[in-house]
C-alpha cells in the first residue's frame, strides 16, 4: 500500500486521507498533546517555586512567556510536519494570509494589540487602568483579552458610561473583558505605571464673611498630617519619574487654592493620596474638617436664598350669624382705599 492511497476504515474508504496524512495528524496530535501538557507542568512549577504577593508580577511574565514559547513551538512543529515541501509552503501561507485578514480582522487586531501591550509596557498585571471605558485593576493578560476587576467612578465622572452604582473608586464586584485591540482604538489610562500615587483634591465651601485664614490653617494642617509619610515616600517615585521620562519634579506638599464665586468662597486643598485607599484617607480628612470646623464656628455654605422685603398683612374677625369670617387685607391696599 503506498503512502498516497487513501485510507479504509471498515471497508469505507476515507476521502481526503492518506496514509501519510493520517500519520502526519496522529503527530500534530500529539505535539499539541505535549505541549500543553509541558505548559501546564511549568505553570505548577513556577507556581509552587515563586510564591508570596511581592513574586505576582515575576509569576504573572513567566507564565507569559511560557504560553508564548509554547505557541510558538507548536507552530513551528506543525508547519514542519505539513509543508516539508517549500511550494507547498508559500501557496499555503499566501491564501491562509488573504483568508485570515479578511474574516479574522478583529482577531489578528487582537493579537496586535497583545504585543503592543507586552512590547510598549503599557500595563501589566495588578495595574489599575482604564481601557475600553471600563475602570479597574488588571487581573489577567490573553493574547486577544484582558480581564479587569471593574471599581466604582467618583461623583466628577458619575455620568460617564457604562453606569455603575459606587460612587468611588472601590470594586464593584464585576469582572469585565476588554479586547486587546482597544489599544488602538482610544487611550490607555495606567493609574500605578512607574508612579503608584495620585493628587487628590477636597473642596470646602464657606462664607464670603468666614475667616478663610483658618480655615485654611486648618485645611493644611489635617492634609499634612494624614499625607506626611506618603510624601517621603513618593520621594524616590518622583526621582525616578523624573530622570525617566524629563517631567518636572512635582511638589508633593498640601496647597490650598481659591475660587470666589458669587455664593461662597471655595477652598480646594491639593494633596498626595495612595492609588489604593484613597477613600479612606478623604473619609478620615473630612471627619477632621468637620471637627475643626465646628471648633471654629465655620459653617459649610450652601446655596440659600434670602427674604429681604415682605409686606404687613392686617388680620381682622367678625362674625355674621352662626358662621364665622376672617378678612385680611395689607396695608398698602388699605391706604389706596
Amino acid at each position: 500500500m503506498s503512502s498516497e492511497d487513501p485510507v479504509e476504515l471498515f471497508g469505507v474508504r476515507l476521502v481526503g486521507i492518506t496514509a501519510e496524512s493520517g500519520h502526519k495528524l496522529l503527530l500534530s496530535v500529539a505535539l499539541i498533546v505535549a505541549v500543553v501538557l509541558l505548559q501546564r507542568i511549568l505553570r505548577v512549577v513556577v507556581r509552587v517555586s515563586l510564591r508570596g504577593e511581592r513574586l505576582a508580577r515575576l509569576r504573572f511574565w513567566i507564565r507569559q512567556v511560557i504560553g508564548l514559547v509554547g505557541v510558538l513551538v507548536a507552530l513551528i512543529g506543525l508547519v514542519s510536519l505539513w509543508f516539508d515541501d517549500p511550494s507547498r509552503l508559500t501557496t499555503a501561507l499566501g491564501l491562509f494570509s488573504a483568508g485570515l485578514a479578511f474574516a479574522l480582522q478583529k482577531v489578528v487586531t487582537a493579537l496586535a494589540g497583545y504585543v503592543v501591550i507586552m512590547r510598549g509596557k503599557t500595563f501589566s498585571v495588578g495595574d489599575r487602568i482604564v481601557m475600553g471605558g471600563v475602570r479597574g485593576d488588571v487581573m489577567s493578560l490573553g493574547f486577544m483579552q484582558t480581564s479587569i476587576m471593574e471599581m466604582g467612578q467618583p461623583p466628577p465622572v458619575q455620568k460617564a458610561e457604562p453606569a455603575v452604582w459606587v460612587q468611588s473608586r472601590q470594586y464593584t464586584g464585576r469582572i469585565v473583558t476588554v479586547s486587546n485591540a482597544r489599544v488602538f482604538d482610544e487611550p490607555v489610562y495606567n493609574y500605578t505605571r512607574e508612579f503608584s500615587y495620585l493628587w487628590e483634591e477636597l473642596v470646602i465651601p464657606i462664607g464670603h464673611k468666614s475667616d478663610h485664614v483658618r480655615v485654611e490653617r486648618l485645611l493644611l494642617d489635617v492634609a499634612q498630617r494624614h499625607t506626611s509619610e506618603l510624601q517621603n515616600m513618593s520621594d524616590a517615585d518622583r526621582s525616578e519619574l523624573a530622570r525617566r521620562y524629563l517631567v518636572k519634579s512635582t511638589d508633593v506638599s498640601p496647597r490650598v487654592f481659591y475660587r470666589i464665586t458669587d455664593n461662597w468662597l471655595e477652598l480646594t486643598v491639593r494633596f498626595i493620596a495612595p492609588i489604593h485607599g484613597t477613600r479612606e484617607l478623604k473619609d478620615a480628612m473630612s471627619r477632621d474638617l468637620l471637627r475643626g470646623l465646628d471648633k471654629l464656628g465655620v459653617g459649610i455654605a450652601s446655596t440659600t436664598f434670602e427674604v429681604v422685603g415682605l409686606p404687613s398683612v392686617r388680620v381682622q374677625a367678625s362674625t355674621l350669624g352662626d358662621g364665622a369670617r376672617i378678612d385680611a387685607s395689607a396695608d398698602e391696599a388699605r391706604t389706596r382705599q
